[in-house]
């Protein structure tokens, strides 16, 4: 079992009250680490030692280049440790290990690289003024100490995608870890401290309520990268309107994307794209496809081939090779599908396959929920307009395009959208009408390092990836040279 500490100052430390936590694997319920449990006291020592390092100079004020070498070397050494990553996120999470391997552990180690170089790229720009009198540039500048707090859906992940442009743009960063899955991301202390980052730079620090709101409100910390639920987005503005500075903020909290699968689209294409929508991760994940909007025309056949899909999953073992669903997070989200399902079908909902708990060896010990397609009458329903974070796809028919759109925006989330069909015109179309940071056309659930990512609404602000991502953990400072000779004497003394 891992035994895991803070890691303030380039040390690893036990909790200041000694307290300490257990984080269980989702598919045994067994416990494989326990975690430092932390508190106000162990986050105002990670904040100080990244506010010492910020005002030291000792990172912000490196050349790109030097930084890019620190990063990039820690990319190598996660690679190097690929495998054992893969592994220990699959044990944490739930998910099969198919995916930790594919997905999770190689988007973090591009992270790493691609903010490395990214910060090679940090320009200014010269702004023309009117009247030939000035020189007028702007910079971009780092903010000071960041706080990084990151979900348990893709730990490593998620925390790589907010924790490197932060560093890459000049910050120090406070990073806050998932109580439920902290491992991996714990485990990156070490990654950094092999690549010789230097003390104060990176600080990772665990627990649940009571660091990240101590990290949030802390007068010291200049700005807020969260991705998680809105319901602790909207917490985490609250404990941070609280703090004597006004923070910069990106969010990314829930969602509840649509998929509008029109009658000429590619239909063996559309259903793979709905299955990956709704069943990667199990379902938890911010911008999975959990409404489809389906055109009568194309009812049976797109139907009848997507239950055989879903049926035919391998539902087990995460850490099995051939598995390719896993295990909810904890009993709390079990409940809460299906919770959510109960209610539906009460409402009126059909379930055409799924609906239920997973109770059969291997499966007999976690916590697994068969992926579950309803057929659903009303856009209004609970089902349809709330975030269940599991594999529950809601199924409604449409005739008429602009009603499949008009209902895909009527959702209080706007994180991801989708659509198919094999008329440009219509794609391009429905994806200016379609209200989401992110629009796919003839794909899904695809996020690049290259690409701006975020929600719209009640999904948060602010993106994340890419040149815009990066961007967004430095603050722009306007210069202005005044250059003629001689000052205007506007009061005519």
């Amino acid at each position: 079992m891992q035994d895991l500490k803070h890691f303030i100052n380039n040390q690893w430390c036990d909790a200041s009250a000694g307290g300490a936590f257990e984080s269980l694997n989702p598919a045994t319920a067994e416990p494989i680490a326990r975690v430092a449990d932390g508190t106000a006291e162990d986050v105002d020592q990670a904040v100080a030692a990244a506010q010492d390092a910020f005002e030291s100079g000792v990172w912000s004020e490196l050349e790109p280049d030097e930084r890019a070498g620190y990063l990039l070397k820690a990319a190598e050494i996660l690679k190097r440790r690929e495998a054992e990553f893969a592994e220990l996120e699959c044990l944490d999470s739930g998910k099969p290990i198919r995916e930790t391997t594919a997905i999770d552990i190689p988007y973090s180690i591009r992270a790493l690289e691609y903010f490395a170089n990214l910060g090679r790229e940090i320009k200014g720009e010269i702004i023309p003024v009117p009247g030939k009198q000035v020189f007028d540039f702007q910079t971009y500048e780092p903010y000071g100490v960041v706080a990084t707090i990151t979900p348990w859906n893709f730990p490593l992940h998620l925390f790589t995608r907010s924790t490197c442009p932060a560093l890459a743009a000049g910050n120090t960063v406070v990073a806050k870890t998932s109580p439920m899955t902290p491992i991996t991301s714990g485990l990156m202390g070490e990654v950094f401290a092999e690549a010789g980052f230097p003390p104060g730079v990176i600080n990772i620090v665990h627990g649940g309520a009571e660091p990240g709101t101590t990290l949030v409100s802390h007068p010291d910390v200049r700005m807020i990268a969260f991705t998680g639920s809105e319901a602790v987005g909207r917490l985490i503005m609250e404990a941070a309107a609280k703090s004597p500075i006004i923070k910069k903020m990106i969010l990314e909290l829930g969602g509840k994307g649509p998929l509008i699968a029109e009658p000429d689209c590619d239909l063996d294409g559309a259903v793979n794209s709905v299955l990956i929508g709704f069943c990667l991760t199990q379902g938890q994940v911010c911008c999975a496809s959990t409404r489809l909007y389906l055109h009568d025309s194309i009812y049976e056949p797109y139907m009848e081939t997507l239950l055989q899909r879903v049926e035919r999953l391998k539902i087990g073992d995460p850490m099995d090779p051939e598995t390719q669903f896993g295990a909810m997070m904890n009993p709390q989200q079990l409940e809460k599908v299906e919770r959510y399902v109960e209610e539906a079908v009460e409402d009126g909902a059909k379930v055409l396959t799924g609906g239920e708990r997973i109770s059969d060896p291997p499966c007999d010990r976690g916590w697994f929920y068969r992926p579950t397609v309803m057929e659903v009458q009303d856009n209004s329903m609970a089902c349809v307009q709330e975030e269940i974070f599991g594999p529950v796809l809601a199924v409604i028919r449409y005739q008429d395009l602009d009603d499949a759109i008009r209902m895909a925006n009527d959702s209080p989330f706007g994180l991801g959208a989708a659509i198919w069909s094999n008329n440009p015109k219509t794609l391009f179309r429905a994806g200016r009408k379609l209200d989401a940071g992110t629009v796919w056309l003839n794909t899904n659930i695809m996020s690049t390092m290259e690409a701006p990512f975020g929600g719209n609404k009640n999904s948060g602000f602010g993106r994340e990836y890419g040149s815009h991502g990066i961007r967004e953990y430095m603050k722009v400072k306007n210069q202005i040279l005044h250059t003629a000779e001689d000052f205007p004497n506007f009061y005519g003394f």
